[in-house]
């Protein structure tokens, strides 16, 4: 079961008077992940390398240093930590000394893992997306009783008889909450599986 971060960690390193400062932070999207990276570079240094991974999309970059000596190793300390929705950057101020294709790698890996080892990590939960229609005389109840299944809602729209809820909910739980609901209401509310875009 993967892992992701309770919040932002951060880990700095003096490698051969060259500065290295790894900062990874959990991010739900790209979008998400590209922002910490964009607000956490630093101008002045010479590099901001970075990685992400988001469920299978991933992306990582070397920032001027030589193809595949940061970006993919990085990623491969994010892989090696069974993390996913994590973004890590790692700054380097160059200090004069000439590391090498292996040292380069072997800095920015180094310095990625060492931050994600240090971070406080909480296990991913698999959850499931699902539609509940729910009358209005029902959903301050219905609201009421998803935290008791650790379900909340994504989305909500109203129509004229009701509002129209995404859950995301536990695997685990989909069960006993829908059991739970079906008892609340007489079997009036049924939970929907909602399936995934690809």
């Amino acid at each position: 079961m993967p892992f992701t971060l309770l919040g932002p960690c951060d880990y700095r390193e003096e490698i051969r008077k060259s500065r290295f400062l790894a900062l990874a932070a959990p991010v739900a999207s790209a979008a998400e992940a590209q922002a910490f990276i964009a607000a956490h570079s630093d101008a002045s240094a010479s590099h901001n390398c970075w990685a992400w991974k988001v469920g299978q999309q991933y992306r990582f970059s070397d920032d001027g240093e030589p193809g595949g000596t940061a970006g993919r190793p990085i990623l491969a300390a994010i892989e090696a930590q069974d993390c996913d929705q994590v973004a890590v950057l790692v700054i380097r101020w160059y200090g004069g000394i000439q590391l090498g294709t292996g040292g380069l790698a072997r800095a920015y890996g180094g310095s990625a893992n060492k931050c994600l080892q240090a971070a406080e990590r909480v296990e991913q939960v698999a959850q499931q997306l699902v539609s509940l229609h729910c009358p209005f005389a029902d959903l301050a109840l219905v609201k009421a009783r998803l935290n008791d299944f650790a379900s909340r809602i994504e989305a909500e729209t109203f129509d004229a008889n009701g509002a129209l809820l995404s859950l995301s909910v536990p695997q685990g739980q989909f069960a006993a909450l829908q059991q739970t609901l079906a008892d609340l209401s007489r079997g009036r509310l049924l939970l929907q599986p909602i399936s995934a875009p690809d």
